[in-house]
């Protein structure tokens, strides 16, 4: 059985378009650490393409900050809602990985560290141009000043004290090349970045799927052995224990699946575009369009593998 989370519990953002005010409410979620929720949608103007959950750690001795949102006005926001909360100093400002909507907030805090794995930076670099160009697509006016601003430093994986909280930098792959997840020993939260998603179809355009199964097993057994309490995805409701793992694994292993067998069976994209879903994941956000986005961008390459030819896109 697949576990099923409700949103609840969230802080229902409502922006306002006519402002540009993102409506940012950090809410705590253990101690002395809060999340900023996005929605559990896909980008839309109705909800300013603000689809990522942010969080921060005051730890005593300065604020981490994990992922800075997809433009400058919310990252300029979200720097506000931190100063309202506590004096302390920014001292790192985290990406968990290469996707717009966890780097493009940079230019809000441009005087702080910004930081993100190696892989990560350089594919900021190398794709921020066009990234850029599609959130104007499909945002509009919410992306006002906006200019792709990738990390500055790199982070290496390793334990780092800060004030009263132990954190730890681990490196894996899957969704990425390079997927950073935090995980804070102080307070037990796994901040699991892009690999886990809940109750939302998951992105898959940097994807490696073999990775990414190896990724969400090792962090299965992490939940186990460091006792986390509570699973922060970077797209979903927070949750404890492994139900959001378990949705990924279960929707990853589908999609895969379904695409080969599709192949095998001679169809067409057009008819694989088509077929319907399991029940199970008909409810889920960003459904039709996410399935829509993997299946367009991977499918050629099942076909090609039947083929036995070269494994291109089209």
């Amino acid at each position: 059985m697949v576990a099923v989370f409700t949103s609840a519990a969230m802080a229902q953002a409502r922006p306002d378009l006519a402002r540009l005010d993102y409506d940012l409410r950090p809410r705590p979620i253990a101690e002395r650490t809060w999340v900023i929720e996005g929605a559990v949608e896909d980008f839309s103007r109705a909800n300013g393409c603000n689809i990522i959950n942010t969080a921060f750690i005051a730890t005593g001795a300065g604020v981490v900050v994990v992922n800075t949102g997809p433009s400058r006005a919310y990252g300029e926001q979200q720097r506000r809602a931190i100063e309202r909360i506590t004096r302390e100093p920014v001292v790192r400002v985290l990406s968990l990985n290469l996707h717009p909507d966890y780097f493009f907030g940079n230019q809000a805090w441009a005087d702080r560290p910004t930081q993100a794995l190696a892989g990560s930076i350089g594919g900021m670099q190398a794709e921020g141009r066009a990234y850029a160009d599609n959130l104007y697509r499909l945002c509009g006016d919410w992306m006002k000043g906006t200019e792709s601003t990738p990390s500055r430093d790199v982070v290496e994986p390793g334990v780092l004290q800060i004030g009263s909280h132990k954190l730890e930098l681990r490196r894996l792959s899957g969704h990425t090349s390079d997927d950073l997840v935090l995980i804070d020993h102080t307070t037990g939260v796994l901040f699991a970045g892009g690999l886990v998603f809940a109750d939302r179809v998951p992105t898959t355009p940097h994807a490696d799927f073999d990775a990414w199964q190896a990724s969400l097993a090792k962090l299965s057994q992490w939940i186990e052995d460091d006792r986390i309490r509570q699973v922060l995805p970077s797209h979903g409701p927070l949750h404890s224990g492994v139900g959001g793992l378990d949705q990924t694994r279960d929707w990853l292993r589908w999609l895969t699946a379904h695409m080969r067998e599709s192949a095998e069976r001679g169809l067409d994209l057009s008819e694989v575009l088509r077929l319907p879903v399991p029940e199970r994941f008909k409810a889920w956000a960003a459904q039709p369009a996410e399935l829509h986005r993997s299946i367009t961008q991977w499918y050629p390459r099942y076909e090609q593998q039947v083929l036995g030819g070269p494994a291109t896109r089209r």
